[in-house]
Protein backbone atom coordinates (compact mmCIF):
# COMPACT_ATOMS: atom_id res chain seq x y z
CA UNK A 1 0.00 0.00 0.00
CA UNK A 2 1.57 3.23 -0.63
CA UNK A 3 2.07 5.44 2.01
CA UNK A 4 0.48 9.10 1.96
CA UNK A 5 2.30 12.28 1.87
CA UNK A 6 1.55 15.57 2.42
CA UNK A 7 2.25 17.41 -0.83
CA UNK A 8 5.00 20.04 -1.93
CA UNK A 9 4.25 23.23 -1.02
CA UNK A 10 3.72 25.80 -3.96
CA UNK A 11 2.70 29.48 -4.91
CA UNK A 12 -0.16 30.99 -4.82
CA UNK A 13 -0.65 33.38 -8.34
CA UNK A 14 -3.30 35.56 -9.27
CA UNK A 15 -4.18 36.14 -13.10
CA UNK A 16 -6.18 39.38 -13.87
CA UNK A 17 -7.90 41.45 -15.98
CA UNK A 18 -9.57 45.09 -16.05
CA UNK A 19 -10.96 47.53 -17.45
CA UNK A 20 -8.07 50.09 -18.50
CA UNK A 21 -9.07 52.90 -15.95
CA UNK A 22 -9.31 50.38 -13.41
CA UNK A 23 -7.78 51.27 -9.94
CA UNK A 24 -5.89 47.97 -9.72
CA UNK A 25 -4.30 49.22 -5.98
CA UNK A 26 -7.82 48.80 -4.46
CA UNK A 27 -7.74 44.75 -5.40
CA UNK A 28 -4.09 44.50 -4.75
CA UNK A 29 -4.75 45.58 -1.55
CA UNK A 30 -7.70 43.48 -0.80
CA UNK A 31 -5.95 40.29 -1.59
CA UNK A 32 -3.07 41.33 0.19
CA UNK A 33 -5.05 41.45 3.72
CA UNK A 34 -6.64 37.85 2.90
CA UNK A 35 -4.15 35.98 1.17
CA UNK A 36 -0.65 37.92 2.14
CA UNK A 37 2.64 39.87 1.17
CA UNK A 38 3.16 39.66 -2.55
CA UNK A 39 6.47 38.34 -4.09
CA UNK A 40 6.66 39.76 -7.49
CA UNK A 41 4.02 41.03 -10.18
CA UNK A 42 4.46 40.77 -14.10
CA UNK A 43 3.88 44.07 -15.90
CA UNK A 44 0.63 45.21 -17.01
CA UNK A 45 0.12 44.37 -20.86
CA UNK A 46 -2.72 44.55 -22.90
CA UNK A 47 -5.57 41.85 -23.18
CA UNK A 48 -6.16 40.97 -26.61
CA UNK A 49 -6.51 37.41 -27.27
CA UNK A 50 -10.18 36.81 -27.29
CA UNK A 51 -13.75 39.11 -26.78
CA UNK A 52 -14.80 37.09 -24.32
CA UNK A 53 -15.08 39.54 -21.42
CA UNK A 54 -15.42 42.38 -23.87
CA UNK A 55 -19.23 42.19 -23.51
CA UNK A 56 -19.38 42.43 -19.74
CA UNK A 57 -15.79 44.41 -19.43
CA UNK A 58 -15.43 46.32 -22.32
CA UNK A 59 -13.01 46.51 -25.21
CA UNK A 60 -9.92 48.29 -23.79
CA UNK A 61 -8.53 45.43 -20.99
CA UNK A 62 -5.47 45.11 -19.26
CA UNK A 63 -3.68 41.63 -18.24
CA UNK A 64 -1.19 41.45 -14.90
CA UNK A 65 -0.56 38.09 -12.97
CA UNK A 66 0.82 38.76 -9.27
CA UNK A 67 2.82 35.62 -7.24
CA UNK A 68 2.54 35.75 -3.50
CA UNK A 69 5.08 34.83 -0.93
CA UNK A 70 3.87 32.51 1.55
CA UNK A 71 4.51 28.82 0.74
CA UNK A 72 0.79 26.91 0.70
CA UNK A 73 -0.92 23.23 -0.06
CA UNK A 74 -2.39 23.16 -3.40
CA UNK A 75 -5.74 22.47 -1.56
CA UNK A 76 -5.88 25.93 -0.50
CA UNK A 77 -7.16 26.42 -4.49
CA UNK A 78 -11.19 26.34 -3.37
CA UNK A 79 -11.49 28.72 -0.98
CA UNK A 80 -9.19 31.37 -2.28
CA UNK A 81 -11.56 31.00 -5.43
CA UNK A 82 -14.06 31.94 -3.71
CA UNK A 83 -12.13 34.53 -1.96
CA UNK A 84 -11.65 35.57 -5.38
CA UNK A 85 -14.83 36.08 -6.70
CA UNK A 86 -16.06 38.15 -3.94
CA UNK A 87 -13.72 40.49 -4.36
CA UNK A 88 -14.86 40.68 -8.02
CA UNK A 89 -18.40 41.58 -7.00
CA UNK A 90 -16.90 44.88 -5.43
CA UNK A 91 -16.03 46.48 -8.17
CA UNK A 92 -19.44 46.13 -10.52
CA UNK A 93 -19.66 48.43 -14.17
CA UNK A 94 -22.79 50.47 -14.32
CA UNK A 95 -24.41 47.38 -16.00
CA UNK A 96 -23.67 45.12 -13.24
CA UNK A 97 -20.93 43.42 -14.86
CA UNK A 98 -17.16 42.92 -13.56
CA UNK A 99 -14.61 45.61 -14.00
CA UNK A 100 -12.14 42.82 -13.30
CA UNK A 101 -11.91 39.05 -13.39
CA UNK A 102 -9.72 37.24 -10.81
CA UNK A 103 -8.30 33.85 -11.96
CA UNK A 104 -6.05 32.10 -9.09
CA UNK A 105 -3.76 29.33 -9.63
CA UNK A 106 -1.44 27.89 -7.48
CA UNK A 107 2.62 26.88 -8.94
CA UNK A 108 4.57 24.23 -8.91
CA UNK A 109 7.97 23.48 -10.12
CA UNK A 110 5.99 20.83 -12.33
CA UNK A 111 2.99 22.36 -13.38
CA UNK A 112 0.79 25.81 -13.04
CA UNK A 113 -3.15 24.92 -12.11
CA UNK A 114 -6.21 27.43 -12.46
CA UNK A 115 -8.92 27.40 -10.86
CA UNK A 116 -12.56 27.95 -13.06
CA UNK A 117 -15.99 27.74 -11.97
CA UNK A 118 -16.61 26.12 -15.41
CA UNK A 119 -16.90 22.55 -16.12
CA UNK A 120 -15.18 21.00 -18.79
CA UNK A 121 -13.85 17.65 -19.89
CA UNK A 122 -10.00 18.72 -19.10
CA UNK A 123 -11.19 19.81 -15.39
CA UNK A 124 -10.96 18.28 -12.11
CA UNK A 125 -14.04 19.04 -9.69
CA UNK A 126 -12.19 19.94 -6.87
CA UNK A 127 -15.28 20.75 -4.60
CA UNK A 128 -17.82 24.00 -3.64
CA UNK A 129 -18.64 24.62 -7.31
CA UNK A 130 -14.49 24.29 -7.82
CA UNK A 131 -12.59 23.15 -10.84
CA UNK A 132 -9.12 22.85 -11.35
CA UNK A 133 -7.28 22.55 -14.93
CA UNK A 134 -2.99 21.38 -15.90
CA UNK A 135 -2.85 24.86 -18.22
CA UNK A 136 0.99 24.62 -18.19
CA UNK A 137 3.48 21.68 -17.84
CA UNK A 138 7.08 21.90 -17.10
CA UNK A 139 9.32 19.88 -18.91
CA UNK A 140 12.63 20.40 -20.86
CA UNK A 141 13.48 23.27 -18.63
CA UNK A 142 10.68 25.50 -19.21
CA UNK A 143 6.79 25.66 -18.73
CA UNK A 144 4.75 24.41 -21.83
CA UNK A 145 1.15 24.60 -23.16
CA UNK A 146 -0.97 22.28 -23.52
CA UNK A 147 -4.30 22.07 -26.17
CA UNK A 148 -6.46 23.68 -24.02
CA UNK A 149 -4.01 26.81 -22.17
CA UNK A 150 -4.97 30.01 -23.06
CA UNK A 151 -3.51 31.83 -25.72
CA UNK A 152 -2.33 34.58 -22.93
CA UNK A 153 -0.84 31.95 -20.67
CA UNK A 154 1.35 30.99 -24.04
CA UNK A 155 3.11 34.44 -24.53
CA UNK A 156 6.64 34.73 -24.46
CA UNK A 157 6.27 37.69 -21.67
CA UNK A 158 3.85 35.21 -19.14
CA UNK A 159 5.99 32.46 -19.73
CA UNK A 160 8.84 34.01 -18.63
CA UNK A 161 7.20 35.48 -15.78
CA UNK A 162 6.12 31.95 -14.91
CA UNK A 163 9.71 30.63 -14.81
CA UNK A 164 11.05 33.65 -12.97
CA UNK A 165 8.34 32.44 -9.98
CA UNK A 166 9.13 28.45 -10.66
CA UNK A 167 12.83 29.61 -10.03
CA UNK A 168 11.96 31.49 -6.76
CA UNK A 169 9.67 28.71 -5.59
CA UNK A 170 12.88 26.56 -6.44
CA UNK A 171 14.61 28.42 -4.50
CA UNK A 172 12.56 29.15 -1.22
CA UNK A 173 11.79 25.27 -1.13
CA UNK A 174 15.69 24.90 -1.38
CA UNK A 175 15.88 27.07 1.63
CA UNK A 176 13.29 25.51 3.65
CA UNK A 177 15.47 21.65 3.03
CA UNK A 178 18.61 23.53 3.88
CA UNK A 179 17.56 24.77 7.09
CA UNK A 180 16.53 21.26 7.83
CA UNK A 181 19.88 19.87 7.30
CA UNK A 182 18.66 18.00 4.40
CA UNK A 183 19.23 18.61 0.53
CA UNK A 184 16.00 18.07 -2.39
CA UNK A 185 17.26 16.14 -5.55
CA UNK A 186 18.45 18.01 -8.06
CA UNK A 187 15.22 19.52 -9.75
Amino acid sequence: MAEIKEPKKVLLLIGLIFVKDFELNKVLNELKNDLGNILMKSNTIPFTHTIYYNKEMGDKLMRKWIVFDKLITPDILVKVKHTTNDIEKKYLNDKNGRKINIDPGVLSLSNLILASTKDYSHRIYLGKGIYAEVTLIYKNKNFNPLEWTYPDHQEKIAIEFFEKAREALKKRLGNQFRNLGVYPSPL
